[in-house]
């Protein structure tokens, strides 16, 4: 393995493509080394467990080997990739400002400027006639960084101070760090090894934080008051059960400090009055199997969305499964005390709800769809907002203030740019604010559509494209379908610049909704997990061989791509119908599931046994082996695949798809291209910052026009 690095090495430097053939390359080869697990009287050969130690030698100098391979590969794409990023920058408008947003005396916003990766968060008083005040500059902090990311940055309540969080290595581990706004300097308290999360009591000296376990689970709540060593900070709260992570967060009334301790199926929500933050919070409602809340507050009363069941000790099966709104006392002591709002219904989830003090605003999916309703919860009265399409996506924008009298929210479509807009409370009257320019759009030039597709067991399954308008649906097309399903995550169809130069080369992009998402209510998740789970890449197979059947595409023509959760969809569906693929994208890939799935030491392992399954028992374990990526690579001809990793990756360890590339390359047949590229200063996000972007897409991107070869044509317009 070692001497393939200075031939990759040497071969990095080459001509143009049309200037002479591309050398034939030898892949890095990883060592079999032989582990076997067991497991319920089944042996599993693993020759690839030893690329989990990363403090082997070997280790680093394999996924150097893959990397220096890589870029080999694709270096005579670099012309081609080059142009590509050179027209994904070309449609951004670089230097450019959100809407503001009003917070006390103050409007926040943030803007970027040209040839800087990334945000500057600023804010005025248009009372006091300020000029803008620069609050976190993230070009400054990231400066002689490879990775950066800002967490939260939250002022205080008093807006004297700024608590923000930074993590530099992309292993979601963050510092805690204070400033002075009033002169800029920062203050001598630091915090390392939190979480993302900062959260002001009301007396503008005390914050709260998380820190993680040995898992990088966030599970301790402490309390810190500026000026104080670290080591008198007070433990408010520990959570003991490996299942749950806990989150923080304020009320937008700031009356209290959230608590929520969350498994995948169970939540508990422990409220902190802000104005006492050395009292102990108190339960909402005490934990139990399959019972899930979130808590809104105003005035006397809680707002809580919640699956609750009729009987504090029923059944899951008897619980509100798409949620309802009920409300109750501060105060309540029992579930009794709560009342519906807006009671349960088969056809519409709740998804949440935000309160104001005139309105609440909540979230709900109706046939696929998110849709805002506003609902005076002094009369009962409710409507819903008024949207331009039909296929859309929706996001919470900066409400920050309790007493607002509109909500701010974002809108986009495979055809609206990014927009944020808002509706009057009282009216439901909508105003667009802002759609972030991009640069020579015409939607006009565009089409998109909702499809319906027959899944072989008979469910129909949703799925949006978008291509050019003149596009005649003949099969000549090539395809790129993206997918997920997992976790009740909805795959919306979003606006997303970057395909604009795919879809101007003739392409058909499509985002295939399957089982084991939220896109048609909370049984849509339920239908795609555990045991289920073999339906989310059933429901992408048949996706796919619609669009082929439909004229989008044809075997040959279609790519794919998917990540984490969606990573291991890809190679679950490569494993199946490699034939029904031409090339792959398979990014920071959960596809070791069973080995995972059985190390508890492995962060987010125990939390999503409720998931994926507890392989610990018998039947989850043949479940699980039976589409486990890894475990199922064998002798056939796969699509070309390009496979993304980062080696700080807490979610999904970087050995995953170094393990499955490796096997891949035993067992594979055909002449496919099959790469592997390790993000060595990154985690599960990539590359950080706008441009960094925009170089991973048009990386992918290269990648698939390469793979389709003469099956693409540029569209003149």
């Amino acid at each position: 393995m070692h001497a393939l690095l200075p031939l990759l090495l040497a071969c990095a430097p080459r001509p143009p493509p049309e200037a002479l053939p591309a050398p034939l390359l030898l892949p890095p080869v990883a060592e079999r080394r032989e582990h076997v697990h067991s497991e319920h009287g089944v042996e599993r050969a693993d020759p690839y467990h030893w690329l989990r130690f990363r403090e082997d030698p070997a280790v680093m100098a394999y996924i150097q080997a893959e990397n220096a391979y890589t870029e080999a590969m694709l270096a005579p794409l670099s012309g081609l990739q080059q142009q590509l990023y050179d027209e994904l920058l070309a449609r951004v408008q670089e230097t450019d400002s959100s809407p503001p947003y009003r917070h006390g005396d103050w409007v926040y916003y943030s803007r970027t400027e040209q040839g800087k990766s990334y945000e500057i968060h600023c804010r005025r008083s248009p009372e006091r006639g300020t000029a803008e005040q620069v609050l976190v500059d993230e070009n400054l902090l990231a400066e002689g960084q490879d990775y950066f990311q800002l967490g939260s940055w939250e002022p205080s309540p008093d807006h004297r101070l700024l608590a923000y969080t930074v993590d530099v290595a992309g292993d979601e581990i963050y510092e805690l760090r204070f400033e002075d706004l009033a002169t800029g300097e920062l203050l001598e308290d630091r915090i390392e090894g939190s979480y993302w999360s900062v959260v002001w009591a009301n007396d503008n000296r005390t914050v709260f934080y998380l820190t993680l376990d040995a898992a990088l689970r966030p599970w301790r709540v402490y309390r810190h008051r500026l000026g104080t060593p670290r080591s008198d900070d007070l433990l408010v709260y520990q959570e003991d059960d490996e299942r749950f992570h806990v989150h923080l967060g304020k009320t937008r009334s700031q009356a209290f400090v959230t608590l929520t301790m969350a498994s995948t199926v169970t939540t508990e929500v422990r409220l902190l009055s802000a104005d006492e933050p050395e009292g102990q919070p108190w339960i909402v409602a005490e934990r139990h199997q399959g019972m899930e809340y979130a808590v809104a507050h105003r005035g006397d009363r809680l707002w809580i969305t919640t699956n609750d069941c009729d009987d504090e000790q029923g059944a899951h099966a008897d619980c509100a499964l798409n949620f309802k709104l009920v409300s109750a006392p501060v105060q309540a002591s029992s579930r009794s005390e709560w009342v519906d709002a807006l009671p349960h219904r088969e056809q519409l989830r709740v998804l949440g709800v935000e309160a104001f003090a005139s309105h609440l605003v909540v979230r709900e999916r109706e046939a696929g769809q998110l849709q805002l309703r506003l609902l005076d919860p002094d009369s009962g009265q409710s409507q819903r907002v008024q949207l331009p399409e039909d296929s859309y996506v929706l996001w919470r924008e900066d409400n920050a203030e309790f007493e607002a009298r509109s909500y701010r929210f974002g809108y986009s479509s495979m055809v609206t740019p990014d927009s944020v807009f808002e509706a009057d409370l009282r009216t439901g009257e909508r105003t667009l604010l802002k759609e972030i320019p991009v640069l020579g759009y015409d939607r006009s030039q565009y089409r998109t559509d909702r499809l319906w597709v027959d899944a072989r067991d008979g469910t129909r399954v949703p799925m949006a494209v978008v291509h050019r308008a003149e596009l005649a649906l003949d099969g000549s097309h090539p395809a790129l379908l993206f997918g997920y399903g997992a976790y009740g995550m909805s795959y919306d169809a979003e606006w997303d610049a970057t395909v604009l130069s795919l879809l101007d080369r003739g392409f058909v992009v499509g985002v295939a909704q399957v089982r084991g998402g939220g896109d048609l209510g909370r049984p849509w998740y339920e239908a795609g997990k555990l045991e289920h789970k073999p339906n989310s890449f059933t429901d992408f197979i048949d996706c796919a061989e619609h669009l082929v059947a439909q004229g989008y595409t044809s075997p040959d023509s279609l790519a794919i791509s998917g990540t984490s959760a969606g990573g291991l969809l890809m190679g679950a569906v490569t494993n199946m119908r490699p034939d029904l693929f031409r090339v792959g994208l398979a990014h920071v890939p959960f596809v070791d599931v069973v080995s995972t799935m059985l190390d508890e030491s492995i962060p987010l392992t125990a939390i999503e046994w409720e998931e994926w399954g507890d392989p610990r028992q018998p039947e989850a374990f043949e479940t699980m082996l039976a589409y486990s990526p890894y475990d199922n690579v064998s002798a056939q001809d796969y699509p070309a695949l390009l496979v993304t990793s980062g080696l700080n990756d807490p979610r999904v360890q970087y050995w995953e798809p170094t393990k499955w590339v490796a096997r891949l390359r035993a067992l594979g047949t055909g002449d496919a291209p099959l790469l592997l590229k390790t993000h060595m200063g990154a985690g599960h996000a990539g590359s950080s910052g706008r441009y960094g972007h925009l170089e991973d897409r048009a990386l992918d991107y290269a990648f698939v026009l390469d793979a389709l070869e003469g099956r693409v044509v540029v569209t003149t317009r």
